[in-house]
């Protein structure tokens, strides 16, 4: 075998080696545990809708402008009720309101 033809085995075996490497790679994590596995608690916030309206109820409650009172979290409370956690320029609000649309209260935190 001549040295040129060693050289090209040689050259096409190591370029061989490193694609088989970098396609080995290229496995596939294992899936994530299933979501009752999950240290993460699964809650269920208020819709956008909900939300809107306590902010605008705050709003009417402290003589702020709605535009500045923001939802920063919610939850559902039963199957019929929402709190939402608002913030007026720093100031913290917690409402509740029914599926309805119906705002329960407007009280400071």
């Amino acid at each position: 075998m001549s040295a040129k033809r060693a050289v090209r085995t040689s050259i096409r075996a190591t370029a061989i080696g490193f694609l088989v490497g970098v396609l080995s790679a290229c496995v596939s994590a294992p899936p994530p545990p299933p979501q009752d596995q999950m240290s993460r608690t699964q809650v269920e916030t208020a819709p956008a809708d909900l939300q809107l309206l306590c902010a605008d109820a705050a709003a009417k409650a402290s003589g702020a402008d709605s535009t500045k009172i923001l939802p920063v979290s919610s939850s559902k409370l039963d199957p019929k009720t929402y709190q939402v956690e608002l913030d007026a320029g720093g100031k913290k609000t917690s409402c509740l309101v029914d599926t309805e649309g119906n705002v329960r209260s407007v009280e400071p935190v």
